[in-house]
């Protein structure tokens, strides 16, 4: 299957690469994951679960419109955790339940202009031999040590055949939802099809999804890992 082609963004507000991507899903009941989300949004499922995914990776280039990319500034690790919404008028995209983030720049931006749950932490992204090494120890506005390490095997690239519907529902997206100054918006991202490889993990010591106020998950997960993507984001729409 082909992933849904991506949209096209006119005049994004933010530039950036995703590298060194791991997708670490879980299903869950769909009435405990809507049960954290806001009245305007519904939960979406997938094989009569709602999905929450767990995923670790590198900001890179990170810039506005008009702006270099500066050096220190511009690249930090981000750990993200998420789920997938339909609102009112059948559009889906992603909602974020956290966003930690290794520079408090970042925090402070994602927070103040973009109205999404961003938190400062500590930080690193390691990668040596087909393997990636993630760390994450969330310092303000906290719970103050809530974390995510993960140490993940990257495989061969997935076949043709091997990218299935479920593989398409938990990467494929391309707009995202948050409440800014009380009223639901949306912002359209764009990018290229995710290069998606198999996944093995080694080891995962998280309670970033327990901090966001769901059970910690159960049962294996669905993993997928990616080199990465460019990214455009547009502004928000109402």
């Amino acid at each position: 299957m082909r992933a849904p082609p991506s949209p096209r963004v006119g005049l994004p507000v933010m530039y950036h690469r995703w590298e060194r991507m791991t997708f670490v899903h879980w299903r869950y009941r769909p009435e405990q994951v809507q049960a954290l989300l806001p009245a305007q949004l519904s939960v979406e499922s997938f094989d009569g679960a709602a999905w929450v995914g767990l995923t670790p990776f590198l900001m890179r280039g990170v810039r506005v419109p008009g702006t270099p990319a500066l050096p220190w500034l511009s690249t930090f690790p981000e750990t993200n955790l998420r789920t997938y919404v339909r609102d009112a008028r059948g559009r889906t995209g992603i909602w974020f339940f956290s966003l930690d983030a290794g520079r408090l720049p970042a925090t402070l931006g994602g927070r103040a202009g973009y109205g999404l749950p961003y938190f400062w932490s500590g930080m690193s992204v390691e990668a040596r031999n087909g393997r990636t090494d993630y760390r994450c120890r969330r310092r303000l506005p906290g719970p103050a040590g809530a974390r995510c390490d993960a140490r993940v095997e990257i495989g061969v690239p997935l076949l043709e055949r091997e990218r299935d519907e479920l593989a398409h529902f938990l990467t494929a997206r391309f707009r995202l939802f948050s409440i800014v100054a009380g009223r639901l918006a949306a912002a359209r991202v764009e990018h290229p099809p995710w290069p998606l490889h198999h996944a093995h993990l080694d080891g995962l010591d998280q309670n970033l999804v327990q901090a966001a106020g769901l059970p910690a998950p159960a049962g294996r997960p669905a993993l997928h890992a990616s080199p990465g993507v460019p990214v455009r984001v547009g502004m928000w729409s109402w």
